[in-house]
């Protein structure tokens, strides 16, 4: 019997397309998978844990020989509603943020967009659990995830991130794609890839699977916020966010199948 694959995958509801298309999928029977937050997603891939994985984008210059296996991911083209600064007042009236320890992405993002688009003189915090009940006052915090519906109802000021970075820069954004740090079996991949596109296939049926969120439209979150292809323009919007985040840094992502033997990305 061959080995399975170790797969981590964030385990928030945007990748619940993604994740039934493996589980409908005879790919399923290769892999090894567990689900965890995106910080400890990003630390297995790291550290050898994992083969593959569906993990914060920021992790990649720590990888040494990234290779993105996939062709799709999750993005957003604008607006992605689940990754937003929650304030009681506007961002240029607070003194302080707190930034959410789930995902290194979100949080480098947010730095960017606070130093070269909004422009304000904020001291930004390391978050602990429960430090959402400290959004109050000149504090805000950076929220990610399944934990921000609802919030929009509750605070008067809310920056969402997806938005603010395609008028920074005209481009969409990458937050988590799939990646290892070794090559894979082409063969291995196309499965994959097949498997992940029938899950997108049947996000209607999927809705039918998932509990009720009370206003939010899984609908239109899975349809309108989260962009999950991999495209030309993800692609330069991954290669500019990690140039943003390290200027020194010249990683080299590999891309799979096709672009895998004929290309490389220098960031």
């Amino acid at each position: 019997m061959n080995k399975k694959i170790r797969v981590t995958a964030v385990s928030y509801l945007n990748t619940k397309p993604l994740l039934y298309g493996l589980f409908k999928s005879p790919v399923a029977a290769e892999l090894d998978l567990q689900l965890d937050i995106p910080s400890i997603c990003a630390e297995k891939l790291r550290t050898g844990q994992a083969d593959l994985g569906l993990v914060p984008v920021a992790i990649i210059p720590e990888l040494g020989t990234p290779y993105i296996v996939s062709d799709y991911c999750i993005g957003a083209e604008g607006m992605v509603k689940t990754v937003c600064i929650y304030a009681q007042k506007p961002l240029e009236e607070l003194e302080y943020i707190y930034l959410d320890y789930h995902s290194r992405t979100s949080v480098e993002l947010a730095r960017i967009l606070i130093r070269e688009y909004w422009k304000v003189d904020v001291q930004l915090l390391p978050a602990q659990p429960g430090f959402e009940t400290k959004i109050q006052g000149n504090t805000g915090a950076l929220l990610i995830g399944d934990r921000t519906m609802g919030l929009e109802s509750q605070y008067p000021f809310v920056y969402d991130l997806g938005e603010a970075w395609l008028k920074h820069t005209g481009l969409p954004f990458v937050f988590a794609a799939w990646v290892s740090t070794r090559p894979l079996d082409p063969a291995f991949i196309q499965r994959f890839n097949a498997a992940l596109k029938t899950g997108l296939d049947f996000i209607p049926e999927l809705i039918y699977l998932l509990p009720a969120q009370p206003d939010f439209d899984l609908k239109t979150y899975f349809t309108k916020y989260i962009s999950y292809p991999l495209t030309a323009g993800k692609k330069e919007a991954l290669a500019l966010f990690l140039r943003k985040m390290n200027p020194a840094d010249q990683t080299i992502i590999r891309f799979s199948l096709e672009e895998q033997r004929n290309s490389r990305l220098a960031l």
